[in-house]
This record gives structure tokens, C-alpha cells and sequence, in this order.
């Protein structure tokens, strides 16, 4: 059957979402964001009972959209918290499913992309597979290194969307992306800056636990001394502080939003940020909106040490991409390194979509899970 006519269905399940997509060979053919309330979700008790609820809703969908759920020539799902693995296209198999199912590392609602994607693959005998989940470790070995053998440096970052939008880039410029460096700034709630050197991501910030750049809702990087004594001689519990670093720190910490358009229009007008500093004066928004991008900056410029100053682009995307504010200031402090890329938003599906029709067409090797 000719690419063009693969028939492929993406599954991409988030905390309260489902994201499905169908797909004939590259072209989209329908798609729809499957909201689930707090209601849906409050009867079941752990992740895995929500797999038949959420397969439900997916053969709804299919069923909408005209399509039989027998015919499909590939499904595809994102990649759950695995062991740390090279990129690429995996194949399903029974070892990844049980490492997925008993949250061996660690419980996230991608964790039934796999599942979900096995169980529509057995109704059409067709492949299932995951491409570039958020465990991808390319890592070299200077970038392991943080400074303490007691705390390696851990990869987890937006894999599946950074190499979807640095393959966009290459094609643009009419490069092989394995040929291809270059640092790529993946902006949402939490922000992860990837150096990628031939086809592999050789260094970049751990984004979930707080490495980098502090986000809209997360607090990056923070004076080490200071944070053991926050956890020490504060009244805070673990979990607080924790959340103090994912949830509520960055941009929402400083203004009580983690909305960067509100940060923007704060700035704009000369107001203050919500919160004050320790010394009871009020923070200037514009304070807050310059801290943001410059730790941004300064994270991407330093990886044009990394590749020795042979960088083909830099390329921005994610959410905060939107903002022409934002773009706008980290252009001024990043196009000396290199050409600016801007992608905005994510291209998940479409980069999962991708993969299956790599594999479909032989155009990629398939890895094993093991």
C-alpha cells in the first residue's frame, strides 16, 4: 500500500485529556481533544483503571469519524515513564506494557498511551509502537556529570516534541537532521533546552524536577545553600516544598498566575507582580518578564559552548513560542549564536503520526523495549 494511504491512529493521553488523531499517511484526517472531568476520573482509583474508560471514548471518536476500529494499519501512542532508553520508534511488547502498568518508573497519565494503543493494534492485527518518550537519554558523559557523584544529572525533557520540531527545522533548511546541531527551547510549564548534535540530544535540563530555567509553574535552578536551609529550618513539609518547585514556583510564584500573557500585559502597564520580595517591596512585572527570558537566554547561548560554536539554529517552541513579547527579547539576546527558528505551540501528533510512518515504510529501524 503506497504511504499515502497508511492508515494510522494517535493516541496521546494527558492527566485530563485524551488527545486521538487519525492519519492517512501524513495528512490528518480528523482529530479531536477528549476532555475527561474531575467527575469522569474521581471513581477510579489507580491510573490502570482508566484504560477501558479511556478506550471508550477513543472508539467514539472512531466511530464519529467514520472509521472502523479493525482497520487501521498502525496505532500509535505516546511514550510513558520507562527506563532511560535511546530515541526512536519502539515497538510494543509485553516487557513494556508490565513496566507501564505497575508505574515501576513512576505514575503519569502517558503511561497508557502504550496500553491504549496495544489494545486498538489487536483489533486490526496491525503494529503498535511509541516514539521518543520523555525518557530518551542520549546524554554524553560530561553531561551527566552535576558536580556530585551522589547526584547524577537525570534526562527528561520534551523529547517526542524537540526532535519533531529540530527534523522540521533541518527540512526547512534543507539539512539531514542527523547531520544537523542544534538547540532546541521547549517552552510550556516546564522548559527544557536540548543540545542536539547529529540526531542525538547530548545534554539537556531535567525540566520536570526543577533543572534550567525557572517556567511559568516551576522554579528551576535555586541557590543550593539556601534551599537546604529552606528544608531544614522551615515549618514546610516535603510535599510543600516540592510543590513550591513544580506547581506553584516561577512566573506564578512571583505573580499568582502561570499565565505568561497576564506576566505580559503586567509589564506592560508598569504594574507591580502580585507577590513581594523578602524585604516587603514590591517586584516591577518587568523585572519578572526580563528575569524569565534572560535565564532562558542565558541557558541557550551557553550551549553554543557546548557545540563549539558550530550551531545550524536555535529553534523556540511550545506554548510561551506564542508570545511575540517573549520571542521578541530572546531573539535580541540569542541571534548571535545563530539563526532564530521559531515553531510555536507543539507538534506531538503529528511527530507520533510521523514515526509510524516511518516504521511503516522502512524508512527507520524499530527497537526493541528490553
Amino acid at each position: 500500500m503506497p504511504g499515502s494511504e497508511f492508515r494510522i491512529l494517535v493516541i496521546n493521553p494527558g492527566s485530563t485529556s485524551t488527545k486521538t488523531a487519525l492519519f492517512l499517511g501524513k495528512e490528518k484526517a480528523a482529530e479531536r481533544t477528549l476532555e475527561h472531568s474531575v467527575e469522569d476520573l474521581r471513581n477510579f482509583e489507580h491510573l490502570s483503571d482508566q484504560l477501558f474508560f479511556r478506550e471508550a471514548v477513543i472508539r467514539r471518536f472512531l466511530r464519529e469519524a467514520g472509521w472502523q476500529p479493525d482497520r487501521l494499519d498502525a496505532v500509535v501512542g505516546r511514550g510513558g515513564l520507562l527506563h532511560p532508553l535511546d530515541g526512536g520508534i519502539y515497538r510494543i511488547n509485553a516487557m513494556m506494557l508490565a513496566h507501564l502498568r505497575s508505574g515501576r518508573f513512576g505514575i503519569h497519565a502517558s503511561n497508557l498511551g502504550a496500553q491504549l494503543a496495544r489494545e486498538f493494534a489487536l483489533l486490526s492485527d496491525c503494529p503498535a509502537f511509541i516514539v521518543d518518550p520523555v525518557v530518551v537519554d542520549e546524554l554524553d558523559g560530561p553531561a551527566r556529570l552535576s558536580g556530585h557523584p551522589a547526584l547524577p544529572r537525570r534526562s527528561i525533557f520534551h523529547a517526542l516534541n524537540q526532535r519533531a520540531v529540530a527534523r522540521l527545522a533541518a527540512e526547512d533548511m534543507d539539512r539531514d537532521y542527523e547531520k544537523s546541531r542544534f538547540i532546541v527551547c521547549h517552552m510550556g510549564g516546564g522548559i527544557t533546552i536540548g543540545v542536539h548534535n547529529n540526531g542525538r540530544v547530548v545534554d539537556v535540563n531535567n525540566g520536570l524536577d526543577g533543572d534550567g530555567p525557572f517556567t511559568p509553574e516551576r522554579s528551576g535552578s535555586l541557590p543550593a545553600g539556601q534551599m537546604v536551609e529552606l528544608c531544614f529550618h522551615s515549618r514546610l513539609s516535603e510535599r510543600e516544598i516540592r510543590q513550591m518547585i513544580k506547581g506553584t514556583g516561577g512566573i506564578a510564584a512571583y505573580c499568582g498566575t502561570n499565565d505568561v500573557r497576564q506576566l505580559v500585559r503586567r509589564a506592560e502597564a508598569g504594574l507591580p507582580a502580585d507577590n513581594q520580595t523578602g524585604t516587603g517591596k514590591p517586584i516591577p512585572a518587568t523585572d519578572v518578564l526580563e528575569a524569565f527570558c534572560r535565564q532562558i537566554a542565558q541557558a541557550v547561548c551557553a550551549h553554543g559552548a557546548t557545540l563549539e560554536g558550530e550551531v545550524d539554529g536555535i529553534v523556540f517552541t511550545g506554548g510561551v513560542a506564542h508570545s511575540t513579547v517573549v520571542m521578541e527579547r530572546l531573539r535580541q539576546m540569542c541571534a548571535w549564536v545563530a539563526p532564530i527558528i521559531i515553531v510555536p505551540g507543539e507538534r506531538e501528533m503529528e511527530a507520533l503520526a510521523d514515526g509510524a510512518l516511518r516504521a511503516l515504510e522502512g524508512r527507520e529501524h524499530i527497537k526493541e523495549y528490553q
